[in-house]
């Protein structure tokens, strides 16, 4: 306690252990939000993880910094920042950051509407979708989360009583809809929305789909948290999304936030969102460089 209240009386500090309790960021993302160098940061966030306040893991090059306080601490940190003034401006930097992060994801699908299957997308697997399909049985209600034009929709819309393809891309979902319509699938419905607030009525899903989708959230713990929300007691999920890698490159052709994810570190995000019964394995690579690997995960809400 001691030794966290010494680190707590740097007002810098304060501002980043506020910051990184409300989102995941790494050292450019605070350079931006307090304008302040890159060593500055640096040696404040090693004080704090000696500290045990912050935590670090590696995506791509960079490390992604986390909160790691303990609800005391977390209630002094909030009550000692409001007596810094940047305090409010720190957190209206955050949230244009985060929009950001979603307006480029949006114009990066935006333009993609209408070219899939002309287009190459990383971890698109056919074979992994197969393995996804044959963990459950689709049927009641479906929510396919990041849906994109809908490929997967429509495979769902074939066995399900009502499909619900989510995608925060105006273009796509007119796009799948016109799909839908023109195959005639009549329970396929397109709703525009983010992954963290999906449009999804509580408890209303039996099954939760997120293909490729969960790397392109701003938050990943609060997509999951969210389709948590929307499934009945019992209702399945089904993540695909690549495994951790390096190509750093994804960011800029592929606007991924993220460069995929840990088996280990899906599994806690599912746990900490509520989830049992989680299972996780790699169930395919790719053959061209950078390799990319398909990570499955299949876990239920508890009934």
């Amino acid at each position: 306690m001691l030794k966290s209240l010494k680190l707590l009386a740097d007002p810098t500090r304060l501002r980043i252990l506020r910051l990184l309790a409300e989102e995941a960021l790494s050292v450019a993302d605070l350079q931006e939000l307090l304008g302040m160098g890159q060593s500055r940061i640096s040696t404040q966030l090693s004080q704090l993880k000696s500290g045990g306040l912050v935590t670090d893991e590696r995506s791509g090059k960079n490390n992604i910094y986390r909160s790691s306080m303990s609800g005391e601490i977390s209630t002094l940190v909030e009550r000692a920042s409001e007596e810094i003034p940047e305090i409010h401006k720190d957190a209206t930097a955050l949230r244009h950051l985060m929009r950001k992060r979603r307006d480029l994801t949006r114009g990066y699908f935006d333009d993609l509407a209408g070219r899939f299957g002309k287009d190459y997308v990383p971890g698109r697997s056919w074979k992994g979708l197969a393995e996804a399909l044959l963990k459950v049985m689709a049927g009641g209600t479906v929510a396919d989360l990041g849906a994109g034009e809908g490929t997967l929709s429509q495979l769902l819309a074939q066995r399900a009583d009502h499909v619900i393809a989510v995608d925060l891309s105006p273009k796509m979902v007119e796009f799948g809809a016109q799909l839908a319509k023109q195959h005639g699938l009549d329970n396929l419905e397109y709703r525009l929305g983010d992954l963290e607030t999906p449009p999804l009525e509580a408890e209303s899903l039996d099954l939760a789909v997120l293909s490729q989708a969960l790397h392109h959230a701003a938050s990943p713990q609060k997509a999951l948290r969210a389709a948590f929300d929307g499934l009945k007691p019992g209702g399945r999920i089904i993540v695909l999304d690549l495994l951790q890698h390096q190509f750093e490159e994804a960011r800029e052709l592929y606007a991924d936030t993220w460069l995929g994810f840990g088996e280990g570190e899906l599994a806690s995000m599912l746990e900490t969102a509520g989830f049992q019964g989680i299972e996780t394995a790699v169930v395919d690579r790719e053959d061209e460089p950078p390799h990319f690997q398909t990570l499955l995960a299949v876990a239920q809400r508890p009934a």
